[in-house]
């Protein structure tokens, strides 16, 4: 070790405290990071492993495949595990007690397919044999046929059509088939099939609620499989990687199959996608986000080398003035990056995986109880992650020694000795407003001149202030975007159970619903009634999409008019009165029926086929107090008829419980109970379709006892999967992006501490000079505070432009899978702005009551802090 690094050395020992300050800056930085890195690699890995629980793990499924493709299949370089399995078809459940559930549903899997599909067995055993089953519980307990093993089955097993109507054969993701609450659909291609029951499995979690049939589990052996015998194959591929779309179509094209199947759902957490448009979407906003982050890093780590070097500037002339080049000096400051940094980073590492580790164990029950999730959530480190947030690391100490470096390269010994480099005096360079002393004294004057006199000082602060206020907003629209992102891409089902009946609502079935809605475990409800009508429309009030298509071809007009699909839906009382109230419109004014009114959904979502993006657009031009001509067209072919018109009380995209809202050419208008009854005739009662809407806490059980108790026409549908897997990836989003949320905060208010109570630090003498010359205690209070607001106003007139631009980038790169318009986030602009003020002032006042204790006589003699 040659001379310069050892001086070097014992530097930082003598000053310690200002080492430290260094050592702690970087490891939160690096922290930072390896969190950062950590959260997502846990974040995905999570979502890989319920995917899997829910649904099994498999990559690539290819339908109807005969012996020979299943060879080609298995010997494939890229199979890793094969699952071979058979939809046999439906069969009637005889003695059935659920109308909407009649069939059982054979499916059968060979040994491997045990193993990668959540099968869980309850009682007995797994099939061995073709002529071996396994039934599900959920047949005792809610169809109310009891099986015991041993039991001999003699199924009559077919497909689902509705014949001469379409050749679409119906599989379990297709609810039962109804036309005026009759069963419309048979079986048809019907083989005879026996089994022996072996045992029994608990009713399985990739079942659809709302399937027709009660699943039953049976062995195919792939030995006996013959040439003819089409089955599926199910492939777990050795490596997940981009290239698995491009394959799998090219050996499905070499060996005549049909077109392969992905379980994207699954794949899009290993960060493999074939939508070209959301690659792109990922990929920029990973770009952004990781600059956002080292961008912050190196502004937290250069503040406190460049302070570091600051301080040091006596220290390298000396060394100058006895020889040391350039060059050595240059390298002391890189070597005092290598010491920090390997003190730094094993212990940020450390401490970023610590972190994730005490936030996991600490959310992991609420986010299981509240979402019921199987799996938890765990640290999550890989070879990667650790690559990435050492790389980073190092990334960010080089950047941010380097200018100092250069720096202290150039600092020649008399300027370094006499430090006339630190100050730069000249009457331009410290001129102020004669504006500012007359409005606030001649402390906001000597403030405001302390601050051009160290501007460099100055800078810095602001600097890092600014990047503070880029980061916080930044990674805050960034979370509010993913948030929206998530919520248009999902089905928007906002309830567990729907009930339906249609036509007039006799007093029976208003009872049955009553009933339902008092079940034990039911938590909220809402019956709507809605019917469907039609308006024509000015060529203005057409949302932009339908605009396009008439700029196009005007033939499509009438009298320069255009047809729109209309829904109306009337709320009961309580729903609407709630709903007025949280969207501000006059609940008063919605059941006066003196005059219709109604609330119009205004902004909808809708997945473009053409382009593949989410898009989120209006569905109508208009303004409250505008009318709607409500139209109908009776089935006995009489001409529309105007059979009202409906004012516009409120204009909102909030949708109530229970109501999908019309498609693009349509709109979707909320009534109450009497506008609707003051709408409709004796001759457009029977179009009036009912529902229920219910949210419960067991949607199960509470399935059942509906099912126990339905009388008549009524139709039960169970869609809380779907809701469950929208919240489960809402909530961990929310808990993903609020938690890096909080990260970047804690870091900024870091940053800017730090910055600025080691540039109090470093004015010690100028403050004891001041005092000494007659500052009084409340006048050195005025002159901090007004440098405070100095200081915020400066970094808000930098930073906030900047976080703009950069909100604006993220906004683009959404645009790639979404569309939707540009929205500044104003309450987290308001919250920036109010906490720069608080941050800065807090900080100003901490290191300043350090500065106050200290005697004037002694600071005015100390040479360096």
């Amino acid at each position: 070790m040659n001379i310069v690094n050892k001086l070097t050395i014992r530097h930082l020992k003598q000053n310690k405290r200002r080492t430290l300050v260094t050592i702690i800056g970087v490891i939160i930085s690096v922290a930072m990071v390896t969190a950062v890195a950590t959260l997502g690699t846990s974040f995905m890995d999570l979502m890989q492993r319920q995917s899997i629980a829910s649904d099994g793990e498999w990559h690539v499924l290819y339908k109807d495949v005969n012996k020979e493709q299943l060879t080609a299949i298995k010997n494939d370089k890229e199979t890793k595990k094969l699952v071979v399995s058979r939809d046999r078809g439906y069969a009637i459940l005889e003695g059935g007690q659920n109308e909407s559930k009649p069939y059982l549903f054979v499916k059968e899997y060979n040994a491997q397919g045990f193993k990668q599909f959540p099968i869980e067995l309850s009682s007995g055993r797994l099939p061995k044999a073709s002529n071996e089953v396994v039934l599900s519980e959920h047949i005792a307990t809610n169809a109310k046929v009891e099986y015991k093993i041993g039991d001999q089955l003699t199924l009559e097993v077919g497909q689902r059509k509705i014949p001469a109507v379409t050749d679409h054969v119906f599989e379990q993701q297709d609810p039962l088939q109804m036309d005026d609450q009759k069963i419309s659909e048979s079986l048809i291609n019907k083989t005879t099939a026996s089994y022996t029951v072996v045992g029994f499995i608990k009713r399985p979690t990739w079942e659809p609620t709302w399937a027709p049939g009660y699943t039953i589990i049976s062995y195919v052996d792939e030995s006996t499989i013959g040439s003819n015998d089409p089955v599926n194959a199910t492939v777990v591929l050795k490596k997940v990687k981009g290239s698995i779309y491009d394959h799998a179509k090219d050996l499905a094209k070499q060996n005549q199959i049909k077109s392969p199947q992905f379980n994207n759902q699954l794949l899009r957490y290993y960060g493999v996608t074939n939508n070209d448009n959301l690659h792109r979407t990922l990929i920029s906003l990973m770009a952004i986000i990781m600059a956002v982050i080292i961008i912050g890093s190196v502004s937290l780590i250069y503040n406190a080398f460049a302070i570091s070097v600051s301080e040091r500037s006596r220290h390298l002339g000396m060394l100058a003035s006895v020889g040391a080049t350039k060059r050595q000096k240059r390298n002391s400051v890189f070597f005092e990056g290598i010491i920090i940094g390997c003190f730094s980073i094993p212990i940020g590492i450390i401490a970023g995986l610590l972190g994730i580790g005490v936030t996991f164990w600490s959310i992991n029950s609420v986010i299981q109880g509240a979402l019921g999730l199987e799996e938890k959530l765990t640290v999550t480190v890989t070879p990667l992650s650790l690559f990435i947030a050492c790389a980073v690391s190092m990334v960010t100490i080089f950047i941010s020694t380097y200018l100092p470096a250069i720096k202290a390269s150039r600092i020649s010994a008399i300027d370094a000795i006499r430090q006339t480099t630190e100050v730069k005096l000249t009457g331009k360079a410290v001129k102020t407003s004669k504006l500012v002393r007359k409005l606030f004294g001649i402390e906001a004057e000597i403030g405001l001149k302390n601050l051009k006199r160290n501007k460099r000082k100055y800078q810095a602060t602001v600097f890092s202030l600014v990047i503070s206020i880029a980061l916080f907003l930044t990674v805050s629209y960034f979370t509010d975007n993913l948030k929206k992102s998530l919520v248009l891409s999902q089905d928007g089902v906002n309830y567990d159970i729907s009930v339906s009946l249609s036509g007039e609502l006799t007093q029976s079935n208003q009872r049955m619903l009553k009933t339902f809605s008092s079940l034990d475990d039911v938590t909220e409800t809402s019956v709507i009634r809605e019917i469907g009508m039609n308006t024509w429309m000015d060529e203005a009030s057409l949302p932009d999409e339908i605009q396009q298509t008439v700029k196009q071809d005007r033939s499509i007009l009438e009298n320069g008019k255009y047809p729109i699909y209309v829904q109306i839906h009337a709320l009961n009382e309580k729903n609407l009165k709630a709903y007025a109230k949280e969207i501000h419109a006059d609940y008063e004014r919605l059941i006066n029926i003196e005059e219709m009114t109604g609330i119009v959904i205004d902004t909808i979502p809708y997945q473009d086929k053409a382009t593949g993006k989410y898009v989120e657009t209006m569905a109508i031009h208009a303004e409250t107090g505008q009318s709607i001509d409500l139209n109908f067209n009776y089935e006995d072919g009489e001409k529309e008829t105007l059979i009202n018109k409906v004012k516009i009380a409120a204009l909102t995209d909030n949708i109530p419980m229970g109501i999908t809202p019309a498609a693009v050419g349509g709109v979707t208008i909320i009534v109450s109970e009497q506008a609707m009854d003051q709408l409709l005739n004796d001759k457009l009662q029977k179009y009036v379709q009912t529902n229920l809407y219910l949210k419960t806490k067991d949607p199960m059980k509470t399935q059942q006892e509906m099912e126990e108790i339905k009388e008549g026409n009524l139709f039960i549908h169970n869609v809380y999967q779907y809701r469950q897997q929208d919240e489960q990836m809402i909530m961990l989003m929310s808990v993903f992006t609020y938690g890096f949320i909080a990260l970047i905060t804690v870091i900024s208010i870091a940053n800017i501490f730090n910055t600025i109570s080691t540039s109090i630090s470093l004015r010690k003498r100028e403050f004891a000079m001041l005092k000494s010359v007659g500052m009084t205690p409340m006048g050195f209070n005025k002159m901090i505070n007004y440098e405070s607001i100095f200081y915020g106003i400066k970094a808000l007139l930098y930073g906030l432009p900047l976080s703009i631009a950069v909100m604006y980038l993220i906004h683009r790169s959404m645009m790639n899978s979404f569309s939707y318009g540009f929205n500044l986030p104003w309450i987290s602009i308001i919250y920036v702005v109010a906490a720069v003020f608080i941050i800065v002032g807090s900080a100003m006042i901490y290191s300043s009551s350090k500065v106050k204790k200290e005697n004037i006589v002694d600071t005015l003699k100390q040479e360096s802090i």
